[in-house]
């Protein structure tokens, strides 16, 4: 199985299943005599894991993550940093009933033609929990961008078709003690109130979330096939269950005339609008980076479903377990931490 390792200067490789021992990750060409903060790493996984709201899966992982090497006296030695993040809280049982079968808009079916022996227990590869090597990365990432003042920030901004419109407090403290992350506090009692509706039926959601970059430096990107929204696409489409990524203006720019879109400057060469997103011909700007992606409801619902099996039977299939209903608030960080990634592994090749 190919393409485990996201970024050409400051990489991360991942590997582990939602079933197996763990989740891990190596991380080559983070900069030496970096001082780790192992507390604030610890902090973005306990924001992605489950069981930290009724509003997620059941499934209860502390996740509490354990570095093997590249780490000396609390600094990064510029060796590559192994950890690993042990599964503690699952119950493979639940998906006996998999073995042969194809759930619909899962990776079963794709994982069976092109590998044949795959782990189907929690989705295995294809699983959300594969992102747990993602945050840890991203944190490393969003430390060595600190010094530069670079700061990322993503919200919800809906689920289903409740849509936030009061975005007047975006401040972390209130992202983060709000259980849904969505920073409109009476969409959020919405949101609730049909996701708890649409768990009753069985059923699952999906939403968009905003994210913001600032303080990034002129400069990053490259003006052909490495352009910085083109990595940007590409980090956060690799996020399971993301179906649509814009940035600046996104589609609504299809609706607009030229002399509406333009960026027009300022003498100090800032922009008056920023319609391009803070990139322009594939390079950052200086201004505000800004992007939103679009979730599909999750694949697994609480609802039979009609399916084939292995040889092409038609089949019932009922889902066990533990799964969300929406998995929207607590991909927040993830996003994040691929943002992270992409922007410090730009920045240090701008750096060389």
């Amino acid at each position: 199985m190919a393409g485990n390792t996201f970024g050409k200067i400051f990489q991360l490789t991942t590997f582990g299943e939602s079933h197996g021992v763990g989740i891990g990750g190596i991380i080559d060409g983070c900069p030496s005599d970096l001082e780790i903060d192992l507390e604030f790493i610890q902090n973005e996984l306990s924001r992605r894991r489950p069981g930290q709201s009724n509003y997620t899966t059941k499934r209860n992982e502390v996740d509490k993550v354990d570095f093997l090497s590249g780490i000396f006296n609390g600094k990064t030695t510029g060796a590559p940093i192994a950890f690993l993040v042990r599964n503690t809280n699952h119950q493979s049982s639940d998906y006996e009933h998999l073995a042969d079968a194809f759930r619909p808009s899962h990776a079963d079916f794709t994982y069976y033609l092109k590998y044949g022996n795959y782990d189907f227990r929690g989705g295995g590869r294809a699983s959300a929990r594969e992102t747990i090597a993602r945050v840890i990365g991203g944190a490393f990432a969003k430390q060595i961008l600190r010094k530069e003042n670079i700061s990322f920030k993503a919200y919800v901004t809906q689920i289903g078709d409740i849509i936030a419109s009061d975005f007047s407090d975006t401040s972390s403290e209130s992202i983060e003690n709000n259980p849904l992350r969505c920073p409109d506090k009476n969409a959020t009692i919405q949101m609730m109130n049909l996701i708890n509706k649409t768990a009753e039926n069985g059923d699952s959601l999906g939403g968009v979330i905003y994210c913001l970059i600032k303080n990034c430096p002129i400069g990053l990107g490259e003006p052909v096939f490495d352009k910085l929204q083109a990595d940007l696409a590409k980090a956060m489409l690799s996020i399971n269950a993301v179906k649509g990524f814009e940035y600046g203006s996104g589609f609504e720019a299809a609706k607009m005339f030229g002399s509406q879109h333009n960026d027009l400057f300022n003498t100090d060469f800032s922009t008056k609008t920023n319609y391009s997103g803070g990139i322009q011909g594939g390079i950052s700007n200086g201004g505000d980076i800004y992007f939103r992606l679009a979730f599909k409801p999750v694949s697994t619902i609480m609802q039979t479903q009609q399916s084939v099996d292995k040889s092409g039977n038609i089949i019932s299939l009922e889902a066990r377990g533990r799964h969300d209903v929406c998995i929207v608030p607590r991909a927040v960080p993830i996003v994040e931490a691929m943002a992270a990634l992409v922007i410090v592994d730009h920045w240090l090749k701008f750096k060389k």
